[in-house]
């Protein structure tokens, strides 16, 4: 039985595009964006994206989740983290932050 025979598919299996970068020095920002309305609604509508599961998601406290927001007219979400080392800090791996985004891609929606 598939992941969407048991009614629960994942974002890498339906998300036009899932993104992150820096959002300056300190923060980590994430677009997922979906080519379908209809699938962009059931997300919202769900829940399944927010503060709370990004901070499980990565590992991190909810209150370095600074914002999780749904955008309608571009059937995506944005969400900004706080980096946990600076930008070009010793120890740090991915200087512009752009292949910090696998952990959303296993996101399950309902549908």
């Amino acid at each position: 039985m598939t992941r969407a025979q048991a009614g629960r598919v994942r974002i890498r299996d339906v998300a036009k595009e899932v993104s992150s970068k820096n959002a300056g020095n300190f923060l980590l920002t994430f677009d997922i964006v979906f080519e379908d309305d209809a699938i962009y609604q059931t997300a919202k509508a769900a829940g399944i994206i927010t503060r709370d599961s990004v901070a499980r998601i990565f590992g991190i406290p909810e209150a370095s989740v600074y914002r999780v927001v749904a955008f309608d007219p571009a059937r995506g979400f944005k969400i900004t983290i706080r980096r946990p080392l600076p930008s070009g800090d010793v120890g740090e791996s991915d200087v512009f932050g752009a292949q910090q985004y696998a952990p959303l891609l296993d996101l399950e929606i309902p549908v």
